[in-house]
């Protein structure tokens, strides 16, 4: 298991984040570097910085998602400096010194639907997982596109700790999640429309954290 930590520095601006050794030499999830590279254009990735992005998340939700998925922390300025998980993190608790993402043994899994590859997806679900034995220890699972936060953190998956991740463990997740969220519809998706890609993309989220041979 590797306990190694990726850190970069607020004021980095996106693009320097995916030029990063760390990101060009494939050591961070690639789903992070998927989630800065899709509708996300050379121009706005070099104009915005990581502390404006975790700010905001309405730039970039995937992104941040994937962040949150994979267990990333901040830490804040001040004397003494504090570090928080990212998910938790809100601008009271201090101005974003730093990101920390972990490089361990998270697997991490992404779906997302939307009208055409280089568009802002309409839903997107980002799970991350991390396995003691054949139980899982921890889940996290995020979604953009399903309620009025431009991040919703599903407790659904809480249900999934001390169980095996199979596809029943799975299934349930999914339905609990479509029962959770509170999508609003409008000329990208009507709610009930959400609703049931909330479901369908936490499944296929989840069923990425599967080892591949699981998979096939």
């Amino acid at each position: 298991m590797s306990n190694r930590i990726w850190s970069i520095g607020a004021d980095e601006p996106l693009q320097a984040v995916l030029d990063s050794a760390d990101c060009r030499e494939g050591r961070c999830p690639a789903i992070l570097r998927q989630t800065l590279t899709g509708y996300l254009s050379w121009q706005e990735r070099n104009r915005v910085t990581v502390r404006q992005t975790v700010g905001s998340p309405r730039i970039a939700p995937q992104w941040v998602a994937a962040l949150m998925a994979a267990g990333a922390t901040v830490s804040v300025e001040g004397d003494p400096a504090q570090e928080f998980p990212l998910a938790e993190w809100q601008p009271k608790k201090g101005r974003i010194a730093a990101l920390h993402v972990p490089l361990g043994d998270v697997r991490l899994g992404e779906a997302h639907v939307g009208r055409t590859p280089a568009d802002e997806p309409i839903v997107a679900a980002i799970a991350g997982v991390e396995m003691d034995g054949d139980r899982v220890a921890a889940a996290r699972l995020f979604l953009t596109g399903v309620g009025p936060a431009p991040i919703w953190t599903a407790q659904a998956a809480d249900r999934l700790r001390g169980r095996p991740l199979d596809e029943t463990s799975i299934q349930a997740v999914a339905v609990a999640v479509e029962q959770e969220v509170a999508p609003q519809g409008d000329f990208r998706g009507s709610a009930e429309y959400r609703r049931a890609m909330a479901g369908v993309l936490t499944r296929r989220a989840l069923l990425a954290c599967l080892p591949q041979e699981v998979r096939a």
